[in-house]
């Protein structure tokens, strides 16, 4: 077991590790017990009934969150043409092809996300080696491969986060900064939660929802009873 410093201990003693929390209160509480001097993340980690060794059990997507992340988010954009200019005027940190795709081949990573457009992701294939292990590869399927590159980097720019279930079969994501306030938080949470579940396979048995967590970046886990994400999302 690591050792844990003084303020972590203290917080620990805030929470009844018997108890699952509803959503607001563990938010409430996360917030309450931040410690640390720089604005803590709040995440989520949410363990599914599912086997993502088979294909029709994989969870996989995105979702824009209402209050954003937080954090400035820099975009790269993979485009050529008049479609340059439409994520240049979207305000894409970064937009170009060939170019790009040497200087990331000499190690250059300063952006968060990439979006690229259909016409060029033969370009972009060649750096998939070193784009996908990062999870900076563009995909159709997250909406950050298309022609309408305005929407998609505004959404990138706005809060749009992807998501997807590990093998252990827990997704794990970001939900915004303890500086947002519970009401933001949950707001967040909600539409995350309902897409979670939008998401459930056909081929899921049993329970979906079969564990909660919320933390902060340096704080202990809140464990959430999942009864209450009918209360959440209505």
């Amino acid at each position: 077991m690591p050792k844990r410093g003084k303020k972590y201990l203290e917080t620990l003693q805030k929470i009844d590790k018997s108890t699952r929390y509803n959503f607001f209160d563990a938010v409430k509480i996360a917030i309450d017990a931040s410690f640390t001097r720089f604005d803590e993340t709040i995440d989520l980690a949410v363990r599914l009934g599912v086997d993502p060794r088979h294909a029709d059990q994989m969870i996989r997507g995105s979702v824009v969150l209402p209050n954003g992340l937080g954090k400035e988010v820099k975009v790269l954009v993979f485009a050529k043409g008049e479609k340059e200019k439409e994520a240049s005027e979207a305000g894409a940190d970064f937009v170009g092809n060939d170019d790009l795709v040497e200087k990331i081949q000499g190690g250059w990573f300063e952006f968060d996300k990439a979006v690229a457009t259909p016409d060029v992701m033969g370009s972009v294939g060649k750096i998939g080696r070193l784009l996908g292990p990062r999870g900076l590869m563009p995909n159709a399927k997250t909406g950050t491969v298309t022609f309408d590159v305005a929407r998609a980097v505004d959404e990138l720019k706005s809060g749009k986060i992807d998501f997807r279930v590990e093998k252990t079969g827990i997704v794990h994501v970001p939900m915004g900064k303890v500086s947002f306030g519970v009401e933001k938080l949950i707001e967040n949470i909600s539409t995350f939660m309902e897409t979670l579940i939008r998401l459930k396979p056909p081929a899921s048995k049993g329970s979906y929802l079969r564990g909660i967590v919320l933390s902060t970046t340096m704080g202990p886990g809140i464990k959430i009873d999942s009864v209450f994400v009918k209360d959440l999302i209505g």
